[in-house]
């Protein structure tokens, strides 16, 4: 294995927490309303996708413990972003479904942060456009195998 080969794990993932890190701040300075922690947003985005998922499903999921999950519930239950309602199927469990608030909110998000990526992306030659278009499936596959990993452990 050469040096270059060695090195490209440890720079890919470099280069994408970087962006995350980078994207996450940009998008708070121009927030007017109180911010959502990373596991909060997970979770909302999470319900957008599933509505009516159940905690230990968003548990899972999202690889925390469901005491943590639950406690993120009650706080985004009480900051008005999320509604919990009894499944009609079992009555112990609870069904869960973004408030208006967060929709509005999440949207809101999306076009933030798609009009950030885009601005910096059209600043890229051609082929560099080029290059992370074409990454994107690649990336989605290592987000899979990533997501599997954690499943089976």
């Amino acid at each position: 294995m050469d040096a270059e080969t060695e090195t490209f794990p440890e720079e890919l993932a470099d280069a994408l927490v970087g962006v995350q890190r980078l994207l996450r701040r940009r998008l708070r300075a121009g927030l007017t309303v109180p911010r959502l922690r990373g596991a909060e947003v997970e979770l909302l985005r999470l319900v957008e996708a599933r509505p009516g998922v159940g905690v230990s499903d968003a548990a899972k999921e999202l690889g925390l413990a469901g005491n943590s999950v639950s406690t993120l519930v009650n706080q985004l239950v009480r900051d008005g972003h999320l509604v919990r309602e009894t499944d009609p199927a079992d009555r112990r469990a609870a069904r869960l479904l973004l408030t208006p608030a967060a929709e509005a909110r999440l949207r809101d998000w999306k076009r933030r942060r798609a009009e950030l990526v885009g601005r910096h992306v059209a600043r890229l030659d051609a082929s560099d456009r080029a290059a992370l278009r074409a990454a994107l499936p690649a990336l989605r596959t290592l987000a899979v195998h990533l997501h599997e990993e954690a499943e089976e452990s």
